[in-house]
């Protein structure tokens, strides 16, 4: 048994988690608790959840709740996009958000949340300048991926077109006050996105290990979801109707979702930001694959231990090896997984230029994720590691 002392550490989550199968029929009294006019923020009406919004729908009315629908949403929602919809917020006077859909839902809802009751646009309450206040609307969050821990979390990414800069709001008043979690609402999600939102959650959870604000607590929850994530990822991608793989990664997203909001992600994380907001049609996951096993490259003699573990997770046969030599393969390891589950690509796929790699490595160190990487890198590292990816 590892008796090595715990550092000391405080750990709190303000959210509910209302998890399982069918849960999505308790919306209607979920919503209820936190206000009577609540606004939908999802994707079009017209997309992949067109039968889920009526059925939602008809769950808020049975209960006596008004509710408006806003669909504007799209990848990496934008400052415009975050402040139509809180425009529709002020107008129908809604006391209420209920976000539906990905990670991009789900975080366009907490901004909405806030813009609506602010002065100012979302862009305006970045971490690092103003911070919302209890005036933000209350939210729930119902998420049909198992990816972006957006539920679980105080974070809410917004895209500033006009910089080119992908950002983020995050204070605990974003984080949804009641998460309904139905794995049964991701069966029919394509095998792309079931491995790129599912490779988020494994980003997510090994990137909290990683990141100096970790805690017994949060490690706990992050192995759990690497684990998962390892075992259980291939089959939803092969059999996405495999309802004990969605339920396993949907409970890998809510626990990666709780490690990140109190610890944090770390180099990789800051990358793929900023390749979103430069390139906004590149998706998150895929942003995070095309990456990875150059950050791994750079990281893991700074955390031996760590990555000597995820190896083992990785291939059973390294437990017997030495930590130094299991760590030393583990981003191959972790290439071969992206094999496995069809996410294998490079920053050349998705029309970036080795011209690109400049302002790609400089607007990666503006977010501070790189700073709580085990090896920070300098601006002429960051830039090999960009090079690397292509």
């Amino acid at each position: 048994m590892n008796r090595t002392p715990l550092k000391a550490f405080e750990f709190q989550h303000a959210g509910e988690i209302i998890f399982g199968n069918g849960r999505i029929s308790e919306v209607g009294s979920v919503v209820s608790r936190f206000g009577r006019r609540c606004l939908i923020v999802s994707g079009s009406r017209r997309g992949a959840l067109r039968d889920l919004y009526p059925i939602v729908g008809d769950l808020l009315e049975h209960l006596g709740l008004h509710w408006a629908h806003f669909d504007g949403v799209a990848p990496n929602p934008t400052v415009e996009l975050i402040s139509t919809g809180s425009k529709l917020a002020k107008s129908f006077e809604a006391d209420v958000i209920l976000g539906i859909g990905g990670g991009s839902s789900l975080d366009a809802a907490k901004a909405i949340a806030v813009e609506a009751t602010h002065d100012g646009t979302s862009w305006d309450y970045l971490f690092f300048k103003r911070k919302p206040s209890n005036r933000t609307l209350p939210v729930v969050a119902v998420g049909t991926t198992s990816g972006s821990g957006s539920h679980a979390t105080q974070v809410a990414a917004v895209t500033d077109t006009a910089s080119r800069d992908k950002s983020a709001l995050c204070d605990d008043y974003l984080i949804p006050r009641a998460a309904i979690v139905d794995p049964q609402l991701t069966l029919t999600v394509p095998p792309e996105v079931t491995a790129a939102t599912g490779f988020d959650v494994f980003c997510h959870a090994f990137e909290s290990v990683l990141n100096p604000r970790s805690n017994a607590i949060t490690e706990m929850f992050a192995w759990e979801a690497v684990r998962r994530v390892v075992s259980d990822l291939p089959t939803a991608v092969r059999r996405g109707s495999d309802l004990a793989a969605r339920n396993s990664l949907a409970w890998a997203d809510t626990l990666a979702g709780m490690s990140i909001c109190r610890a944090g992600v770390v180099l990789p994380h800051g990358i793929a930001m900023a390749v979103g907001g430069m390139f906004p049609s590149m998706s998150h996951g895929r942003a995070l694959a095309s990456v990875y096993r150059a950050c791994l490259e750079f990281t893991w003699d700074s955390a031996v231990s760590r990555f000597a573990a995820l190896a083992r997770i990785l291939d059973s046969n390294l437990s017997d090896v030495r930590d130094s030599d299991a760590a030393a393969v583990c981003p191959g390891l972790l290439q071969e997984f992206l094999v496995q589950i069809g996410l294998t690509c490079s920053l050349r796929d998705f029309g970036i230029s080795k011209e690109d790699i400049p302002a790609l490595a400089k607007q990666s160190m503006i977010l501070p994720d790189y700073s709580k990487n085990p090896k920070v890198p300098t601006p002429a590292e960051m830039a090999e590691i960009i090079a690397a990816s292509f």
